[in-house]
């Protein structure tokens, strides 16, 4: 049986708020608690970002690049031209590393940078020195690459256990899942994705995909652009989303 718990709370300085998940085999978990910086942790272990708190009527865009040399520069247009700021691209590092001009042009759109590890292997199959080590490789490039204070993971393919958990606080990372799947990356055609992301409510974090293999992502954004509009959502990033709020935990049916 599995448990959902979202957290409300009041705006205070530097305490922060999410909905926390831990995945197991059985199925998906989520339990709530009080967290420290910059790892979300409890007394029963660090948690991963799932949701904002959606008092405020807030959503993150997500776009996760792991390789290709097409969809990427298209997509920041896009989000460009429809003036939409602060999405977290998590960036496969060795990607990243083929990629410099395309980093630079994520943070001067004003987007926010998240590590998806150096390899993009599954997380899940590795030992705790092997991630360790592929999340402190990706640090390295990130740091030569200019992207100062990386403490957001998304591990490959989203996929994530305690042991990754685990890891991702030794080595100050928090991991971040999504609430809301766009499914971009099957290209079920540019109106099923923008149903799937029409379902976002406040505080949601959303999954979109840069890599080549979205090919009609591009197509989509103008019109969750106007979603956005007319829900009244803004986009921030996933810090931003997370920030100076404080914790109350509640169970959702």
């Amino acid at each position: 049986m599995n448990f959902f718990f979202i957290l409300n709370g009041k705006k205070i300085k530097h305490s922060m708020i999410i909905v926390i998940a831990a995945f197991f085999t059985a199925g998906i978990l989520f339990i709530g608690g009080s967290f420290s910086e910059p790892v979300f942790s409890t007394k029963e272990g660090p948690r991963a970002i799932f949701k904002g708190e959606g008092k405020d009527k807030k959503v993150a865009l997500t776009f996760d690049i792991s390789w290709g040399d097409e969809r990427a520069i298209s997509i920041l247009d896009a989000l460009k031209t429809h003036n939409i700021k602060g999405s977290t691209f998590f960036l496969s590092a060795s990607w990243a590393e083929s990629h410099p001009d395309v980093v630079k042009r994520i943070m001067e759109d004003g987007h926010e940078i998240g590590s998806m590890g150096y390899q993009w292997k599954s997380y899940t199959s590795m030992d705790e020195q092997k991630i360790k080590r592929d999340i402190l490789q990706a640090q390295e490039v990130f740091t030569t690459l200019g992207v100062k204070d990386v403490t957001l993971l998304r591990p490959p393919s989203g996929n994530f256990d305690e042991k990754v958990l685990k890891v991702a606080e030794s080595t100050g990372y928090t991991v971040v899942h999504w609430s809301v799947n766009s499914q971009d990356w099957t290209n079920p055609g540019t109106e099923e994705i923008v149903k799937n992301v029409k379902r976002m409510k406040a505080g949601d974090i959303i999954l979109l995909h840069a890599s080549d293999s979205a090919k009609q992502t591009e197509n989509a954004i103008p019109e969750i652009a106007k979603l956005l509009k007319e829900k009244g959502f803004k986009n921030q990033s996933i810090s931003e989303l997370i920030a100076n709020t404080e914790a109350k935990t509640k169970e959702l049916d």
